[in-house]
């Protein structure tokens, strides 16, 4: 989970004049494995002006022993 956290790492960016300023938006993934892509994306939204960000998801993969 660190090293995805590092390969994130300013992997995204909003294209220029993005229109999220006190929007709720929502992001689609199929598989929510540590969270760390969603939680990377809706921290640039949120911090872009996003009033909310809500992740919806397909499937999860457990945690490693569980």
């Amino acid at each position: 989970a660190k090293a995805r956290k590092g390969n994130l790492r300013n992997a995204f960016e909003l294209v220029p004049d993005s229109q999220v300023q006190g929007r709720h938006l929502a992001l689609v993934d199929d598989v929510l494995t540590t969270g760390a892509t969603a939680q990377t994306l809706a921290r640039l939204l949120l911090n872009a002006g996003a009033a909310r960000v809500d992740v919806y998801c397909l499937a999860r993969t457990p945690k490693p022993g569980t």
